[in-house]
């Protein structure tokens, strides 16, 4: 859930010693309180129109999961700029193609089957931090593209019934997905998909509608509508969690130098340790 309370006496870990079991800061509240999500067990949704601010917080959370050792990243830009910056933390990275979307969500699906093999192996129901599995995080920018855009009409149902499936299963198994759409609409978040998701978040709308569709339906009507948010108000929007009441919140903003340094370092810390093992056995006269 959602917290606005300042982070814990010990604070929050800062990278190289994240992990995607801590709480996430991803801005502020209207009270000037920092706003942590946790999202290991969870799944985000943010939708709103061009330009309010969606971008922002998949990049708040692509850092977070960059910097964290016990984290891989699935990326998936239709455009390739929005996520482009942390290709080379990435296990994947996909660009406008359908193909290597569905092959990369199949692959996904055979990990978590995998993973609640192991579970149920071991009469369990989820992943913890102390399992040394890690926590893959599949990011999605923009999901209409997918769904509705590029490919045939069998690949985009195809998308999407993947989708839906690791949104609903993924989670227990440590693969969270977040997700993006400048188009919040049924056909493109239908209730049933919507309600998967644990987190919501709703940037400028421009209808309560559209606003109802991203963090469910009523709110609007009881004040809660993304359209009071003023198009100059980047990054403003109204988070949910599961359970909860929409709070207005205000996304942590990362400019493009940003991303670029935190991405070079968290790709440095993520670089392959065969070089340095060599070296090691190397030094100590042991053949490699």
């Amino acid at each position: 859930m959602t917290t606005t309370a300042p982070a814990p006496a010990a604070g929050v870990p800062v990278g190289p010693g994240l992990s995607m079991f801590d709480p996430i800061f991803v801005g502020i509240d209207e009270f000037g309180q920092p706003v942590y999500i946790t999202l290991a067990y969870r799944n985000l949704l943010a939708g709103g129109e061009p330009g309010g601010g969606k971008s922002g917080l998949l990049n708040c959370i692509a850092a977070h999961a960059a910097l964290s050792i016990d984290s891989r990243l699935v990326l998936l830009d239709g455009k390739l700029v929005e996520l482009g910056q942390w290709e080379d933390c990435a296990d994947a990275f996909i660009g406008p193609d359908i193909t290597e979307a569905l092959a990369v969500l199949r692959r996904l699906q055979v990990v978590m089957n995998n993973r609640y093999a192991w579970l149920r192996a071991h009469g369990r129901r989820k992943l913890t931090a102390l399992d040394g599995l890690t926590v893959i995080t599949v990011l999605v920018d923009e999901i209409a593209f997918y769904s509705a855009t590029v490919g045939s009409k069998q690949e985009q149902e195809e998308f999407v019934a993947l989708l839906r499936d690791l949104v609903a299963r993924g989670r227990a198994a440590g693969i969270p997905v977040v997700a993006a759409t400048q188009r919040p609409s049924f056909d493109i978040i239908p209730t049933s998909l919507r309600d998967l998701f644990g987190y919501r978040a709703a940037f400028r709308c421009t209808t309560p509608n559209s606003s109802n569709i991203v963090l469910g339906h009523g709110w609007a009507e009881q004040g809660y509508s993304a359209t009071d948010i003023q198009p100059t108000n980047q990054g403003a929007a109204y988070l949910i969690a599961e359970g909860g009441v929409p709070r207005r919140i205000k996304v942590a903003y990362l400019t493009d130098g940003q991303i670029a340094g935190i991405a070079d370092y968290a790709a440095w810390i993520r670089r392959p340790t065969n070089l340095t093992a060599s070296a090691t056995t190397a030094d100590l006269g042991v053949a490699a």
